[in-house]
């Protein structure tokens, strides 16, 4: 147990929350529900932008930026969008403060009062859409597939770092198409990005699925999701792309001349990933001795931990080492060779909470006899290697861990994904966790009665449902597919 972090298997929360702390992710800030992202913690979050950026610019997607506050007026266009969002919006009443007369510090200006009060933007549909109503005139002004990476607010009551804070950070893409056939392509596609970039960078197994009416985007025709297995047993929704239809070309009257000249709306998406996939990485794959990272995503891949008496074997160690470190780097492995002067166990033990996918040792009796130690992250197994080729093993062997971690939840998911055809059953398997594939009846009014009795949503629709009948566990009535049940983050 490392650093007295608590057992999962006796408090999953408060093991999480430890992990995030002294693994060095993030911390609470002062302001209550907003936290404080570390180095270590932003440089994964880095390379999971990074990621995500280059496969959005290979589907011809663009980086802009629009500003932080949104007119409330906007806000007001689109009704079932700010039905969805109007009770987590941070408003903004007046632009200036002064010093108190009294001498207590700084008070607001009342004469400073906004004509309009400002949104801090919960989301930026409505900004986005206010500005494509002045660029979009002709069918040659189409299709418009803009993406930001910005910060957004939704005032919440209930607050976890990375699961759900009043601030956080994510990308939003928001485009606008000439016809539906785009619209609908567009947001399937999308959704194939979210689905490679989880299973194949951060080594988590998703289910690519639509949400029911209940849950679906305010303000969206149709949403589509990619949820994914905490090993609690709970769901993490870990991405969605909506399928808006012209709601908001209607709510801001953005209209567009055809080829054969006449005047029709535009469709539009919106999609997003956010911070919340730090909290699904940490997760997914993180055990009692700390983090395990996926090394595609792990600022560190390799670090190197020298063990010596003196600064004459510290200089022979290094001389032996550097060139197995620059054939590293030349291959893209990122390194670190930790000569700071703490003890080795603490080395061995902090590198191995922050989940560095691959430690080496090296110390002079093992050097003189040509060997060094390499220890895995994810198995916490190690054995003794020739330093003779040792950075071609390494580097395989890094792909080998990402393989691994990635069968290792794919696995614990199949094995907690479960088909229930009673309401017995289903209360039964729901108290282990888990996904459970079970019959509805279709109706809004059984979804919230069984939220209502168990707190399971319907997490999505899987795209590959197959046809088949069967009685919805609650109702009895008839069903034609299974949907995904389980209690979410």
């Amino acid at each position: 147990m490392a650093k007295g972090l608590p057992l999962r298997s006796e408090n999953y929360s408060e093991w999480y929350n430890e992990l995030v702390k002294n693994a060095d992710l993030a911390e609470n800030s002062d302001v209550r529900g907003c936290m404080i992202i570390k180095p270590y913690g932003y440089a994964i979050w880095e390379k999971m932008q990074r990621a995500l950026d280059d496969m959005f610019k290979e589907t011809g997607h663009s980086n802009a930026y629009f500003p932080l506050f949104i007119p409330k007026s906007y806000l007001s266009k689109e009704a079932s969008h700010v039905d969805g969002f109007a009770k987590e919006c941070a408003v903004i009443t007046h632009y200036r403060l002064k010093n108190d007369e009294n001498g207590n510090g700084v008070v607001v200006d009342p004469e400073a009062k906004l004509e309009e009060e400002l949104i801090v933007r919960p989301t930026s549909e409505t900004a986005i859409w206010s500005s494509y109503k002045k660029w979009i005139q002709s069918y040659r002004d189409l299709p418009i597939l803009l993406n930001q990476w910005a910060n957004v607010v939704r005032w919440e009551m209930r607050t976890r770092i990375f699961l759900r804070t009043s601030e956080f950070l994510w990308q939003e893409g928001h485009t606008a198409h000439a016809t539906k056939k785009e619209a609908v392509e567009e947001t399937s596609m999308i959704l194939d990005i979210y689905g490679k970039f989880a299973e194949e960078w951060m080594a988590v197994p998703v289910v690519k699925g639509r949400k029911t009416a209940n849950e679906r985007f305010a303000g969206a025709k149709d949403t589509l999701c990619i949820e994914a297995l905490m090993q609690d047993g709970k769901a993490l929704q870990a991405g969605t792309s909506h399928f808006l239809g012209q709601n908001f070309a209607k709510a801001f009257d953005v209209k567009f001349q055809t080829k054969e000249g006449k005047l029709e709306h535009v469709w539009g998406t919106s999609w997003g990933v956010s911070t919340r996939l730090m909290g699904a990485l940490i997760m997914a794959h993180s055990d009692d001795q700390g983090l395990v990272l996926p090394p595609k995503l792990a600022p560190i891949q390799v670090v190197i931990i020298p063990i010596y008496k003196n600064d004459e074997q510290l200089d022979q160690i290094t001389e032996l080492i550097q060139p197995m470190i620059n054939e590293l780097k030349a291959n893209g492995v990122s390194v670190k060779f930790d000569i700071s002067d703490q003890r080795p166990g603490w080395k061995f033990a902090e590198y191995e909470l922050k989940g560095v996918p691959v430690r080496v040792a090296v110390g002079m009796r093992d050097l003189e006899k040509g060997l060094i130690e390499v220890a895995r992250r994810d198995n916490l197994s190690k054995e003794q290697k020739p330093l003779e080729g040792a950075s071609a093993y390494i580097t395989v062997l890094l792909d080998e861990i990402q393989v691994a971690i990635y069968a290792k939840a794919l696995n614990f998911r199949t094995e907690s994904t479960h088909e229930v055809d009673t309401w017995e059953e289903f209360q039964t398997k729901l108290e282990q966790g888990g996904f459970l594939s079970a019959h509805w009846d279709g109706t809004s009014e059984t979804e919230d009665k069984i939220k209502e009795l168990t707190k399971a949503t319907i997490r999505c629709i899987p795209l590959d449902a197959e046809k088949e009948e069967g009685k919805c566990i609650l109702t009895g009535n008839p069903s034609s597919k299974r949907v995904l049940f389980a209690k979410a983050y």
